[in-house]
């Protein structure tokens, strides 16, 4: 039987060039992972927010379901100081009234750490030993790099720009992800103002495959087979959806998310800074619209300021509180076991690249 194959994939061992993006907050659960990894893509965990013991508990179990190579990410940006009382007044005042209208206590003004240990995180990925890591939100250090590599781990981060890009390449990485514009979820950008790196998939993609010598993985607006294909057809060695997994049963988003990612025509999304302090793309909702000139904390403080109050939206099947991350494309979303959509993205890719190949004729 036919099949789709890079170098990339090859050393992975997948059956289809593709990653099952890590998606950080709830989506990414063991179910998930081991089912896109059990099926031929590469099941990835986001965690991002992921304490330490709970990250190999997880991991513990996908080993449980299946042994085909999985991936983690982390976010390594750096993590604000103590927040200056005035900014946390404001920030507070501008959230209270939702959190009374969802019967929650008044918010707490949050302290730092605002997220796991960083260090604890990056000895618990080295405990684990997965197949791949990422990073997001910055790069590691050529040490750090080569500690994962030592392990086994092919090490990857994100770009949303080529300096970036070449960043990655020159700290060691193995294989650099070019995020454009169209991607859901948070802006990997720490180079540039990330509202000057939207740079499209099919742009980014291609000036990073001309601009390094490491392998490219495009992300960003890809749902389906042919948006593979043509990932593959810009000189990537493999493409990254996130969005197309949300759906899944096996996914942990909120249902009230799954619910209206199947039901739209049009690309709803818009970038917003409200739920978590960094730019993330998501559907616009209530809060978006309603915060939207409001004060907020920096990253990751924010998004412990609304955390009880997007967990309380998704557990009262409420859309307008909860960060509703998604792509551009999600109009083409499916409501597809994960198992069942990679083998329609097989199916899709074979087909587009069949379609490609038929265009090329002779003179």
């Amino acid at each position: 039987m036919a099949r789709v194959a890079t170098e990339f994939s090859g050393k992975l061992g997948l059956r289809l060039p593709l990653i099952a993006a890590p998606m950080a907050g709830g989506p990414s659960t063991p179910d998930l992972v081991a089912a896109c990894s059990a099926a031929g893509a590469l099941g990835s965990f986001g965690f991002a927010y992921t304490q330490p013991d709970e990250m190999k508990r997880q991991a513990a179990l996908v080993r449980a379901k299946t042994d085909r190579p999985f991936g983690i990410n982390l976010f390594v940006s750096p993590q604000p100081g103590a927040i200056d009382p005035a900014s946390q007044r404001s920030a507070l005042e501008a959230v209270a009234a939702y959190y009374t209208e969802m019967n929650l206590a008044k918010p707490e003004a949050v302290k730092p750490p605002y997220a796991p240990d960083l260090e604890a995180q990056l000895a618990a990925v080295e405990e684990i030993k997965p197949a791949v890591f990422t990073v997001h939100l910055g790069g590691l250090k050529r040490e750090q790099v080569q500690r994962f590599q030592a392990q086994g781990a092919l090490v990857g981060g994100s770009a949303n720009c080529v300096a970036e890009a070449k960043g990655l390449q020159a700290a060691g990485f193995d294989f650099v992800i070019a995020q454009g514009g169209e991607a859901g979820g948070h802006r990997g950008s720490y180079l540039r103002d990330p509202y000057q790196s939207l740079t499209g998939t099919l742009a980014l993609a291609r000036m990073i495959v001309e601009a390094v010598e490491i392998p490219v993985v495009a992300a960003g607006g890809i749902m389906d087979g042919a948006g593979i294909a043509a990932a593959l057809a810009l000189g990537a060695e493999c493409a990254q959806m996130g969005t197309a997994f949300i759906p899944c049963p096996e996914s942990g988003a909120a249902q009230a998310h799954k619910d209206l990612l199947v039901k739209l025509t049009e690309d709803e999304t818009a970038i917003t800074e409200k739920f978590s302090g960094k730019p993330a793309r998501g559907l616009v909702n209530r809060f978006m619209k309603e915060m939207a000139s409001s004060p907020q904390l920096a990253f990751p403080a924010q998004n412990a300021l609304t955390g009880k109050l997007r967990q309380a939206s998704a557990r009262a099947g409420k859309p307008d509180f909860i960060a509703l991350w998604a792509g551009q494309a999600a109009p083409l979303a499916r409501a597809l076991p994960a198992a069942e959509l990679i083998a329609a993205l097989e199916k899709e890719t074979l087909r587009a690249l069949k379609h490609l190949k038929g265009l090329v004729h002779e003179s």
